[in-house]
């Protein structure tokens, strides 16, 4: 059985991968990329990595193979054993194992294994669609300033002539200025005048309508018919759909220990309800953000178990 089909598709839902008895795999997010060199882009991506340290079986790989195989779950643990160990031994022998769409496997001088991941596949589903272009290449004109010969040649100044006219033929010029000037004045004052009238009878009755309503508040009586209701106020719960995963136990008894154990050593530990595959998730804790989650995931594989791992709740 070729198990790399059922992990592919886990990759898209999933940060971590773990295949019992080898390895797992881990997704990480990556923003989009700009290459300057080659004016490309790249739209954000699922980077996949290996750790071989984490050889547990949480029973995600197991479960996924027995729904899709129609098996049972004991038969699915050992068809994942018998590739296990098909991949071991070409290790082994220094052969290649090559995951289609996933990456290649080989060992190295000092008998690690190596990992090299494949970039034929986006694993992030938000990504889908995107693919990687490069941006053409914009050319720019420089506009040439043009040069304007001015013709420095003036022409000689004809003199100017200045006729006087005759006064008698625009002497009735100056009564009619008179009159217009005379009946501007007149249209000012009247203005004015209005103005102010209009401005004497706002006032009254401005005066008129504040001691109506000074009498009106001073005999209202007001009356409570009935009292608002009580409000009562719910803050939303945070969401924390992160999740750093110590452990996935078949025996309620061993994950309540683990609780006890993680709480008593200061974690915020906490138990998961049963899963649809039969085990009982503990938790070293949950958290808000991704980056949040990473950081304090670097931390327990330093001082508490490599085999931590990261759950994020889809919903």
């Amino acid at each position: 059985m070729k198990i790399e089909q059922y992990i592919a598709p886990l990759l898209y839902r999933y940060q971590c991968v773990t295949v019992p008895g080898f390895g797992a795999f881990l997704t990480e997010i990556q923003s989009a990329q700009l290459n300057e060199a080659s004016s490309g882009f790249s739209p954000p991506k699922k980077l996949v990595s290996f750790n071989s340290y984490l050889k547990n079986n949480d029973g995600l790989l197991a479960n996924h193979i027995s729904q899709m195989e129609k098996i049972s779950y004991e038969s699915a643990v050992q068809q994942i054993q018998k590739e296990v160990a098909l991949w071991k031994n070409a290790l082994q022998n220094f052969q290649q194992i090559t995951l289609h769409n996933i990456g290649m496997f080989s060992l190295n001088s000092e008998g690690n294994i190596v990992f090299d991941a494949a970039n034929s596949v986006n694993y992030f589903t938000s990504s889908f669609g995107l693919t990687s272009f490069v941006s053409p290449f914009i050319k720019r004109e420089i506009q040439q300033q043009l040069h304007i010969e001015i013709d420095e040649t003036v022409e000689e100044e004809k003199p100017i002539i200045q006729l006087v006219p005759e006064r008698r033929q625009y002497s009735y010029l100056k009564y009619v200025a008179i009159f217009v000037i005379g009946l501007g004045t007149v249209g000012f004052f009247a203005n004015n005048y209005h103005q102010n009238q209009i401005a004497i009878e706002t006032q009254l009755v401005q005066t008129e309508v504040q001691k109506d309503v000074q009498q009106k508040i001073q005999e209202a009586t007001f009356f409570i018919q009935s009292p608002l209701p009580n409000v009562t106020l719910s803050v939303k719960e945070q969401k924390m759909p992160y999740h750093i995963v110590a452990g996935a136990f078949r025996n309620e008894r061993n994950a309540q220990r683990i609780y006890v154990k993680l709480s008593n050593a200061g974690f915020k530990s906490r138990r998961l309800e049963k899963n649809r595959f039969g085990l009982f998730p503990v938790l070293y804790g949950s958290y808000a953000s991704y980056g949040e989650a990473q950081a304090a995931m670097r931390k327990i594989h330093e001082t508490q178990s490599k085999e931590a791992w990261l759950l994020i709740d889809e919903l």
